[in-house]
Formats: C-alpha cells, sequence, structure tokens
C-alpha cells in the first residue's frame, strides 16, 4: 500500500486562492505589516485593497475571466499585488523568471497564450521587447514601476470584476525550470495552491506564527518562492522581508536588523551560510528555523549549518507539478538528510525505475530500501502541462505524478532524495547519483562550491567529472580533489575527471543546471 503523511487529514475548501488568503482580515492584522522590500512595505489592509484596485484596473483594460497575463518582476510588493490581482479579476497568472531573456519571454508569452504583460524595467527590457515581439500591443505591455505604472492604475479607483472563481480554474501557469530539458507550462488550479498552502501550513504549524518574522528572498516566480515563501506568509500572517535580487550580506543584514526567526533558502545559500566569514559579522541569534528547498540539502552541509548558527535545519521537497510542497522535515523527528514524511492528504511511493513494482521496506529491518523513483498523488498535483497531452500522459498516471527523481525509503517513512533519474551518471553499467559526489566534494574546506556531471571519453565511458570553485586564498590541484573523494566513497563512485570554474551554473531557486555543463563539453567535443 502506498504511504501517506503522519499528520490528520485536512478539509480542502473549493474557493479562490484570493478568498483563502483575504477574504476575512482579523482586526489585529489589519494595520500589521505584511511585506516590506528595499523600497516599500505594506500592511495587510492596505495589500488586500490594493489588490482589489489593481484587479479593476486590469479589468478596466479589457482583463477577462479566464484570460492569461504574464507577470515579470521581481520580488517586491509590487509583485505581491500584481499576482493577487490578476487572480482576483478571474485570470490566469503565467510567471516569467526576472532574468529571462526577451526570446525567452517571447516564447512563453507564445505558449502560455498570454494577452497582457505586466514587466518592470527595474529587471531590464526583455519583458517588454519580448512581449512585442510575440504579438502583444503597446497598451497591454504594462511597466509597473513606470510613469503610468502601478500607482497610477491603484489610483483610478476602479471597482474589482464580479467574478465567480472556482477552485477548479486555471490560477497560475508557472513554466518548469527546465534543467535537463524543454521547459513546459504547469497548469496550477485555485484548488491545488489552496490546498498546498493548507497542506504546507500544517507541516510548519509551529515554525511558522503570525509572530515569526521571516526572510522571503528565493524568487516569487519560481513555485517554491510563490506557495511557500510570499502566500504561505501571507496566510500565516507574519511579517516577511524580502528583496528583488540576492545578496548575502543583505541577506544577514535583514535577519540582524529585524531579529528574524524564520529564512527560506536554496542550497546554495546553505553553502553560504556555514562557509562564508561575513557571516560571523552578524548577530543571527534570533533565527529558530532555516527551511532549504528546490534541491536536496545534504547532509554534512545542514550539520555545518546548524553547528554554526544553532538553529534547526529543515527542508522540503516539491516540484512545480505539485504547487510545490509534497515532504517536510522541519524540527529533528527526522533524519536531517530526509526529506521526512509527506504532508497532509498525500500519498507517496517508491516505484521502480521499469514503474513495475512498489519497493518497500519490512518495518524491523534496518536501512533503506533500494533507490527507486518517488511518485507522489494528493489534491496540490497539478491538472496537466498546458498543450501537451503526451508529456501530462507520461507524468500522469492514473493519478500519480511520477516525480523523476530517485529516493529511498527508511523504516519509519521517511524519503531521501538520492538524485534525478535524467542525471544519473551511468559508469561501466553502475548508477553514480551527483548529488552523492557534490555532498562530499561541498566537505572539502578549500571547496567553496562544486557540481558533478557524467562526461563521454573518447572511448565512449561515461565518467564521473568534478566542477570545482575552490575557496578564496586556497589552492587545489585535481589530484587533490579526485584523491580526496576516492577516500570516502566506492571504488566505482571515484571522480575520474576535474576541472575548476569560477562559478557553478545554477537556476535563480539554486539548482544545479547539469545541462549548462553538458553544453559546455559538448562545444568542446565538437571543436575537436
Amino acid at each position: 500500500m502506498p504511504l501517506t503523511s503522519n499528520l490528520p487529514a485536512l478539509d480542502i475548501p473549493n474557493s479562490s486562492l484570493f478568498d483563502l488568503l483575504f477574504e476575512e482580515i482579523d482586526s489585529r492584522h489589519e494595520h500589521k505589516l505584511a511585506i516590506v522590500d528595499s523600497g516599500s512595505q505594506v500592511t495587510f489592509g492596505e495589500l488586500k485593497s490594493d489588490i482589489e484596485a489593481f484587479a479593476g484596473a486590469l479589468a478596466h483594460r479589457g482583463v477577462k475571466q479566464g484570460d492569461v497575463v504574464a507577470l515579470h518582476c521581481p520580488n517586491s510588493t509590487t509583485f505581491a499585488v500584481a499576482l493577487h490581482g490578476i487572480l482576483r479579476a478571474g485570470a490566469t497568472c503565467t510567471t516569467v523568471a526576472s532574468l529571462a531573456t526577451a526570446e525567452d519571454v517571447e516564447k512563453q508569452i507564445k505558449a502560455s497564450g498570454a494577452m497582457m504583460m505586466l514587466t518592470t524595467s527595474s529587471i531590464g527590457w526583455a519583458g517588454s521587447r519580448g512581449a512585442e515581439n510575440a504579438g502583444i500591443p503597446a497598451d497591454r505591455i504594462i511597466g509597473l514601476t513606470g510613469l503610468h505604472g502601478m500607482g497610477e492604475m491603484l489610483a483610478e479607483g476602479h471597482a474589482a470584476p464580479d467574478v465567480d472563481v472556482l477552485g477548479d480554474d486555471i490560477a497560475v501557469i508557472p513554466f518548469s525550470s527546465g534543467t535537463t530539458g524543454i521547459p513546459k507550462g504547469v497548469q496550477l488550479t485555485h484548488r491545488n495552491l489552496v490546498a498546498n498552502i493548507l497542506q504546507a501550513g500544517a507541516a510548519t504549524e509551529d515554525a511558522i506564527r503570525e509572530d515569526t518574522p521571516a526572510v522571503t528572498i528565493l524568487p516569487f516566480f519560481h513555485i517554491y518562492g510563490l506557495t511557500a515563501l510570499l502566500n504561505l506568509c501571507i496566510y500565516r500572517r507574519a511579517t516577511q522581508y524580502t528583496m528583488a535580487k540576492f545578496d548575502l550580506l543583505d541577506f544577514l543584514g535583514i535577519i540582524a536588523e529585524h531579529r528574524a526567526k524564520f529564512a527560506f533558502v536554496a542550497p546554495p545559500i546553505a553553502v553560504g551560510l556555514a562557509k562564508h566569514p561575513a557571516v560571523d559579522n552578524y548577530d543571527l541569534s534570533s533565527l529558530e528555523t532555516i527551511f532549504s528547498g528546490a534541491a536536496p540539502l545534504q547532509l554534512d552541509l545542514a550539520e555545518q549549518v546548524e553547528a554554526r548558527l544553532g538553529c534547526v535545519m529543515a527542508q522540503g521537497f516539491g516540484m512545480a507539478e505539485s504547487s510545490p510542497a509534497t515532504h517536510i522535515r522541519i524540527g529533528h523527528d527526522s533524519p536531517l538528510d530526509s526529506i521526512g514524511r509527506a504532508v497532509p492528504n498525500t500519498e507517496y511511493k517508491i516505484v521502480d525505475i521499469d514503474g513495475e513494482a512498489l519497493l518497500e521496506i519490512d518495518p524491523p529491518r534496518e536501512g533503506r530500501s533500494e533507490p527507486g523513483e518517488l511518485w507522489i498523488r494528493g489534491p496540490q498535483v497539478m491538472k496537466g502541462y498546458l498543450n501537451n497531452p503526451e508529456a501530462t500522459a507520461a507524468t500522469l498516471v492514473d493519478g500519480w505524478l511520477r516525480t523523476g527523481d530517485v529516493a529511498e525509503l527508511d523504516p519509519e517513512g521517511n524519503v531521501y532524495i538520492v538524485d534525478r533519474f535524467k542525471e544519473l551518471i551511468k559508469y561501466k553499467g553502475y548508477q553514480v547519483p551527483p548529488a552523492e559526489l557534490e555532498s562530499v566534494l561541498l566537505g572539502h574546506p578549500a571547496i567553496a562550491d562544486a557540481a558533478c556531471s557524467g562526461v563521454v571519453r573518447s572511448d565512449g565511458e561515461e565518467i564521473p567529472k568534478a566542477y570545482v570553485v575552490v575557496q578564496e586564498g586556497k589552492a587545489l590541484t585535481e589530484d587533490e580533489v579526485m584523491d580526496y573523494v576516492a577516500e570516502r566513497v566506492a571504488p566505482y563512485k571515484k571522480v575520474r575527471a576535474v576541472e575548476f570554474l569560477d562559478a557553478i551554473p545554477k537556476s535563480a531557486t539554486g539548482k544545479i543546471l547539469r545541462k549548462d555543463l553538458k553544453a559546455m563539453e559538448a562545444a568542446r567535443a565538437a571543436e575537436h
């Protein structure tokens, strides 16, 4: 039988996201700060009224229920008002990556069918140029921070339209990050997002409270930032401090100045917290919990952060296709390197690579199950990929979401993410998880960051290769790196090539872009 959450099941209402977050704002929260960014702040009461006014301004400009509106904006109070204004108007929002190129924007607008672009010049002109190239009329390309931007739109005083938004209506269409392939539009309904906020809220009930100042620095355009940061904190009525562009020193300064108790990070930021010398210059004693998501958090790294900062290191698992959270480990009830048990109303199982057999572990047995693919079923699972029935059919099987992640299970039902199926290195018939090698490499005191990928030699053999960023002021040779790993892994997992880089290519949420590493290797091979 599939495994389930150890938390009580929740009643998921058939409501819109706006109704969940804003229908009732208690008097004690009306004037409480909801979001603070580098240049503005907004209370919960102001946020609701701004969203209503912005929805009215959009409707006045022709946005109708069911339309798709593209949002290209960094983390800010502006992003929050725009996102929820789009949804309050009955439309669907497709969020665009802040660093997207004009070509990326054009492709996403055409793929999503967006009829309007909301953008800002603070992150360049890719949004407006991409929208123009996609054929969106000039009067529907709106600069949110320009002369005729959001402030003017709110001042127009248009009432929000009278729309009946149902739980099954599409709320957002984020595009998958495409770390290993072509990005796909993920259709998430209002019910998906409502469910996941309630699920994540139940799993973090003791850690995120209304008296928990939180730092939300991961991008809101990504489903992790949208649901687990922006909207979860709004739901919890916790004040959140955000920033348009991540800077480690600014991040540390926000924690120290505002006595933040909770911080959301991705593993690359955790590396900085564990190793960067500047951390010692800030008073971070208020921190109670640091939550890592978007990519697996390795045990050694989690232990280093906990030891250095004296806080609890937590992590979760999710993907755009699951809104995103499916598992959350917070506190020390589950092993530090696991993603713990599922959030409420969620079933999960580990299936062999061919999808034929359920991999189980007997409770009396020590250790973990054999690795297999993690499958998920629950109310947070997407409706499907936009205009891509083939990909939908391959990913959703009898209601189960195939995650594409290699996982293991322990006797208590805790799940451990090993790696992505598509990223496993095949060396002489053995499967080598890059994440395991990366964890070993990050344990070296002279290594600031690292990635591993499979490269094919001239004889056709795929071998594990390490890409290493050396700590400033340190020195390393290729042989020293290979010897260090060889002493700590099975012989078939040894690193057999090393390259030193200035930086590891990563997505905005910290996922290693192995496709960029492979493209680099392919370009070199083509030259020879």
